[in-house]
């Protein structure tokens, strides 16, 4: 399953929630504001959210912007070369 690393009043946040919906992808929601996730992301050098991930590897650089730029099918793809 997907697991979304996200904050609140964050309207790319917002957009990826909402643009995987819309594919009928599942995800689960990490709030960055809950013990030790804030370190575990900037220790993985990540300064943005939201970030997307698949397996615990990165599924899509660039957040919600990367995400956009994809269809579903190389999302699938994606995906299939976590498993």
């Amino acid at each position: 399953m997907i697991t979304l690393y996200t904050k609140d009043n964050c309207p790319y946040c917002d957009g990826a929630k909402h643009l995987l919906a819309s594919w009928g992808e599942e995800y689960v929601e990490v709030d960055i504001n809950d013990a030790g996730v804030r370190d575990w992301l900037v220790a993985e050098g990540h300064k943005t959210v939201p970030q997307i991930y698949f397996n615990d590897k990165l599924l899509v650089e660039g957040g919600y912007s990367g995400l956009s730029k994809l269809s579903i099918n190389e999302l699938q793809e994606r995906k299939n070369a976590n498993q």
